[in-house]
């Protein structure tokens, strides 16, 4: 009975032990993309910050975020992007830091809406046995917006039909001067021709 007794015990505190490990130590309070809205084949990146929220410190070991999208043709396809900072990172007890991770989106991907699964992976320092433990995986969802390429024609052909209109229109207005100037120009002169005869002196008839 004593032996069940101490197994029992062993095992619970075994249990408190991994659950101390495995602590809450980070949060992502932000991860936001650069742009608003993304064209097939772009490149951008997704700004993360992560909060330590315990009383020692922390690291960042890892810090990656996973897309998963459609091709064109329906296939579905996941892409996994890591950050470009150096790992591991520490962060100091109730401090943040914001790290950025770089994007490429494929130049066959399907226009619409999509996420981005962020995920980092921390440790946490213990201080009694002064070493790291592994912690928790926090996570964030950031939504992706891909927009159509036909809207991005359609958009370029009514700005080229827009500009070629107002070069129509200062063409219009340029040719209707042109021809107002003339009107009054020739009127002008025939003005000045028709004075000059009516004021021309007349020889005097002879006696």
């Amino acid at each position: 009975m004593n032996k069940k007794l101490v197994l029992i015990s062993l095992l619970s505190f075994l249990a408190l032990m991994s659950a101390l490990q495995t602590a809450r130590a980070a949060t992502i309070t932000t991860a936001t993309l650069d742009k608003d809205t993304y064209l097939a084949g772009q490149t951008g990146y997704i700004s993360v910050t992560i909060y330590n929220d315990k009383s020692d410190k922390i690291k960042v070991t890892e810090l990656s975020a996973t897309i998963n999208y459609y091709y064109t043709d329906d296939t579905v396809y996941v892409q996994k992007f890591f950050t470009n900072a150096t790992l591991p990172d520490e962060i100091s007890a109730g401090q943040t830091e914001t790290y950025h991770i770089s994007i490429s989106l494929p130049t066959n991907i399907a226009p619409g809406y999509t996420n981005f699964a962020v995920e980092a992976k921390t440790d946490l320092w213990i201080s009694q046995g002064e070493r790291w433990a592994t912690s928790d995986r926090p996570t964030y969802q950031v939504k992706l917006y891909i927009e159509s390429p036909y809207k991005e024609m359609y958009e370029g052909s009514q700005e080229q039909l827009q500009q070629q209109t107002a070069v129509n229109q200062n063409l219009s207005n340029t040719v209707n001067m042109l021809a107002v100037t003339t009107i009054v120009l020739g009127a002008v002169a025939a003005f000045l021709v028709f004075f000059g005869f009516t004021m021309r002196v007349k020889p005097h008839p002879q006696l």
